[in-house]
């Protein structure tokens, strides 16, 4: 299968290597520089340093052409470009071209998942060839090769049995599901808890605080995802718990480095200025918490996320506003 991953960044790039392997493959890179790079010296030394990126792999900065390659697209662009990225190349696209979106985040303004924001824009496209890859994927651990998983969610089931066979790898396994809500919704909504962990790691706090914190995201993320549409289940798998774990207790997640950073005290702008990738959780957030006031779901994790990046809170004080809430029932 000719195979075209937009979006050269570090998981963008590991995603094309691991389609890479039997596959025919166009890695679009924003910036001509960058896919120079890839193909002259067969990694990306911008965004995935140290490591090969395999040669059944192409760079090219020429949009339309890449697009034009694909019988298969991945979309790996950062949510705040998603939709710019898409609108370009939209005419370029056919409508039963299956379109797997990598981003975890939510539109600001519409509040729209990655998947809806490609319906939106390719308004005649198949959505049931629509759908998302996503679980714990580190992308400098799945590039050196360590054994990890993922889900690939699409509605149409026979679609993304046949996709799981182009990523899936001796090291990577690759599991189907149905429920593209759940899957996508998991991965936006973790991001934002991941900060919260990484506040807790920056504030000194040990293995209790952030076995506590994990817990108690994951039912606050289960509760607006089932609101949503999505199926419990899919928050108990890699899309949910996996993901959840993997961005909470990794010094590689970028969400997780930011709230660590604020944990000791740093301004966010000066975290982020030390970033040349996207923490989709700084963006998400506020819309997030404005989706758990349109479902009328509490979100005290998040509210306190967001009070730290939006209004200046001290992270210590997100901390004890948490521990000092009512009693209540673990069922509730």
């Amino acid at each position: 299968m000719k195979v075209t991953v937009v979006g050269a960044g570090s998981w963008g790039t590991a995603v094309a290597s691991l389609a890479g392997a039997a596959h025919n493959v166009r890695l679009w890179a924003r910036r001509p520089a960058v896919a120079a790079a890839i193909n002259e010296t067969g990694g990306n030394p911008d965004y995935l340093v140290g490591h090969r990126v395999t040669a059944g792999v192409t760079a090219t900065s020429d949009l339309a052409a890449a697009v034009t390659h694909g019988e298969a697209l991945v979309w790996a662009v950062p949510s705040h470009g998603y939709r710019t990225v898409l609108e370009q190349a939209a005419e370029h696209i056919a409508p039963d071209t299956p379109i797997i979106s990598l981003s975890k985040g939510i539109e600001e303004g519409s509040l729209m998942r990655m998947t809806e924001v490609t319906a939106d824009v390719l308004t005649d496209h198949d959505t049931s060839r629509i759908g998302v890859l996503t679980g714990p994927n580190l992308a400098s651990e799945i590039a050196a090769g360590q054994p990890a998983a993922t889900v690939i969610a699409l509605p149409d089931e026979t679609l993304a049995r046949e996709l799981q066979g182009v990523f899936m790898g001796p090291a990577f396994r690759v599991y189907t599901n149905t429920d593209l809500i759940g899957a996508e919704s998991a991965g936006a909504l973790k991001n934002v808890m991941a900060i919260a962990a990484g506040m807790a790691s920056g504030l000194g706090f040990g293995d209790n605080t952030l076995a506590t914190l994990i817990t108690r995201a994951l039912a606050e993320l289960t509760r607006l995802g089932v609101a949503l549409g999505g199926r419990p289940r899919t928050f108990a798998g890699l899309a949910g718990t996996g993901d959840l774990i993997a961005t909470c207790v990794s010094s590689r997640s970028r969400n997780h480095r930011v709230g660590y950073g604020l944990g000791q005290g740093r301004p966010l702008d000066e975290i982020i200025a030390e970033m040349n990738m996207v923490a989709e959780g700084v963006k998400s957030t506020r819309g997030i918490l404005a989706i758990g006031e349109r479902e009328g779901d509490e979100m005290p994790i998040a509210e306190q996320v967001g009070r730290v990046l939006y209004e200046g809170a001290a992270p210590a004080e997100a901390v004890a506003n948490l521990m000092t809430r009512r009693a209540k029932s673990e069922q509730d």
